[in-house]
């Protein structure tokens, strides 16, 4: 019996050291894990050293994730100006202009996130963003979770659904790797500070599929219609393209941009990128202006977040009333003229 005794408490006093070694290594590796917590924010390709407004508002998702360091990812071939929450630039060199292809911004992350391994990987919920995030969530083995417009904890986040009329909870459960994209309207803009961040270059692997050939940009002298802080749209209610110049006119005068509704884009009044809407661009300026706009659940998904939202329309019962801080119940080629000439 003595021997048996001898064992059990043998075996008792190994599991007692089992158990302490065990919190030791749960210990080292919630450590370890808290450590490892960092970011990499892709930022959109700019013809200067001011970063874009929609990567501003993606360093400030990235810094309510963790107390971690973040790290910006550009292809910009020269010096950037950061905010001072970024604590490393990565510069991404690139064949020509082939930096705006989705396979080269995919093999960018992918390299940086093999050489990092980083805990969150950002992105803007743009057109460019959307261009790659799917095709770098494919090849990095991890679901994206798009548009995201609050981010509760590191793996918490609040994302729009049917056209923003109810808000989901997402939670990225056994995931090391969370990639998110962010709406850029639904986080303020990062300051960018003085201070400078350490930077490095990173070999990106010549993408042989896929050749850049050329890009044709409309250029205006108007302010982006997804960072302007005026922005005035216009309808179907316009009845033609001509009459667009109205709308120029009023945002000459309040320095803004122009946007329309998808029916005017659909109608052929105006090209595409003027679209403001679910399918087009969603903005929040200081002040929108929607001039004959129904006000489509489509169309109120890209603009309700605007501070003030002002409705020119002669159907009283036109939903964009419901969402609008002032309307007009009036003829928009008599109020529109009438506007202009009093500013």
């Amino acid at each position: 019996m003595m021997p048996l005794l001898r064992t059990a408490a043998s075996s008792t006093k190994f599991a007692h050291r089992s158990s302490g070694c065990m919190a030791t290594i749960s210990a080292f590796q919630q450590q370890h894990q808290q450590r490892a917590q960092s970011t990499l924010v892709v930022a959109e390709p700019t013809d200067g050293s001011a970063l874009s407004p929609s990567t501003l508002s993606a360093i400030t998702a990235a810094s309510k994730l963790h107390s971690g360091p973040i790290s910006l990812l550009t292809f910009s071939s020269g010096n950037v100006d950061v905010p001072s929450s970024v604590s490393s630039v990565i510069r991404a060199s690139a064949v020509g202009n082939s930096s705006l292809l989705a396979e080269t911004i995919t093999d960018a992350v992918v390299t940086a996130n093999k050489k990092y391994g980083y805990s969150h990987i950002v992105a803007s919920a743009t057109k460019f963003g959307a261009n790659y995030i799917g095709r770098a969530g494919a090849q990095l083995g991890v679901s994206p979770i798009s548009d995201v417009v609050e981010v509760l904890s590191d793996d918490t986040f609040v994302r729009p659904l049917y056209a923003g009329n109810a808000l989901a909870k997402v939670v990225a459960k056994n995931s090391p790797l969370k990639l998110i994209s962010i709406r850029p309207t639904a986080f303020d803009k990062a300051e960018v500070g003085n201070k400078s961040a350490a930077t490095e270059s990173l070999d990106v692997p010549q993408n042989e599929h896929t050749e850049w050939i050329m890009e044709s940009v409309s250029k205006s002298e108007r302010p982006d219609l997804s960072s302007a802080s005026v922005v005035v749209s216009g309808g179907r209610g316009m009845k033609s393209g001509e009459n667009f110049v109205l709308l120029e006119a009023l945002a000459d005068k309040l320095g803004g941009a122009i946007g329309a509704s998808r029916a005017a884009v659909d109608a052929g009044f105006v090209p595409n990128d003027m679209q403001v809407g679910q399918t087009g661009k969603v903005v929040a300026p200081d002040l929108y202006i929607a001039v004959g706009i129904s006000g489509a659940i489509q169309h109120l998904s890209g603009m309700k977040d605007s501070k003030t939202i002002v409705a020119i329309n002669k159907d009283g019962d036109a939903p964009i009333f419901q969402v609008a801080d002032f309307g007009l119940k009036a003829d928009l080629f008599d109020a529109v003229p009438e506007l202009t000439g009093k500013l």
